[in-house]
């Protein structure tokens, strides 16, 4: 199986390289912007491709001829969306597109990663078949590029929504919740964490397992791919400290409005993954034994 990754140097994208790359029945090719920031080079498994340039998507596809796409690049920063909505718009709608073109093109089965942040969070946790109402510039855009799939001409598409995804990567350009707090609290500094929006964080091996499980599958349709736990914020932070057995007396809860963050962000999300479960066999691990494997994986880099 010819499987193309895009976002090949973001966290989910090497988590899926390090899944794929010695299987024997798939045929990897990774890319991503730049060059292969993989630990262990991909050599000529791996194509640098800027997805919001047509003519070189094009190019990468007509030389690979993808039979699945896991799509996986986007910009993700929320507050940067809202403060920069046409580089939003390119990098995770334009892009989306293109793939989308060259996708139908090839006779792909194109799997797009989305987010909880399609919807408001006035009702959550939520399942695949509710309505969408994004608050957010970022949560537009990631629900544009659904519907851009969705209306595709595509022979077989999914979508698959996930929440926080945390784990640790190679190179990453951003951090996750799950390494702040835990580098917050090692620091013993006061920090202050919202205590009113509540989510379920994402192993991301876990998230890698459920794209594959879709690929190898064929599955088709809308599957939700988070962790099993919902927890708050503060709660999460709490966790995280009590497990790597730190002190959180430095920290302070806070209402998301006093942090004068320029994108608004759902209260309560969470999603119901009894669909995933059952087509997929997709068994998240909870928090705590995420937990181990982050701390494992930190051990071993030390």
């Amino acid at each position: 199986m010819r499987i193309l990754i895009t976002g090949s140097n973001g966290l989910l994208g090497q988590k899926l390289v390090t899944a794929l790359r010695n299987d024997q029945g798939v045929d990897l090719l990774a890319t991503s912007r730049g060059s292969d920031r993989t630990p262990d080079p991909l050599g000529s498994h791996y194509r640098s491709m800027d997805i919001t340039v047509a003519a070189d998507v094009n190019a990468v596809f007509d030389a690979f001829d993808p039979e699945v796409v896991i799509h996986t690049a986007a910009m993700t920063n929320v507050d940067a969306c809202e403060l920069d909505p046409v580089e939003c718009k390119l990098q995770n709608v334009t892009a989306t597109a293109n793939l989308v073109k060259a996708s139908e093109k090839h006779g792909s089965h194109f799997i797009h990663l989305s987010t909880d942040f399609i919807f408001d969070g006035e009702n959550g946790p939520y399942r695949e078949e509710d309505g969408a109402a994004p608050l957010s510039i970022y949560g537009h855009s990631k629900l544009d590029a659904e519907r851009i799939v969705m209306n595709s001409r595509l022979s077989k598409w999914a979508i698959a929504r996930t929440i926080i995804v945390y784990g640790i990567a190679e190179g990453l350009s951003r951090g996750n919740v799950v390494l702040w707090a835990k580098s917050a609290l090692e620091k013993g500094q006061p920090i202050k964490v919202v205590d009113d929006q509540w989510r379920m964080p994402t192993l991301a091996e876990d998230l890698a397992d459920g794209c594959i499980r879709i690929a190898k599958r064929g599955a088709t349709g809308i599957y939700n791919l988070s962790g099993p736990d919902g927890m708050s914020i503060l709660e999460l932070v709490s966790r995280v400290g009590a497990f790597f057995k730190l002190d959180t007396s430095v920290v302070s809860p806070v209402k998301s409005d006093s942090l004068g963050q320029p994108a608004k962000r759902p209260p309560k999300t969470g999603f119901i993954l009894d669909k995933a479960r059952r087509d997929l066999g997709y068994s998240p691990r909870s928090f705590e034994a995420g937990l181990v494997v982050l701390r494992d994986q930190l051990s071993a880099s030390v």
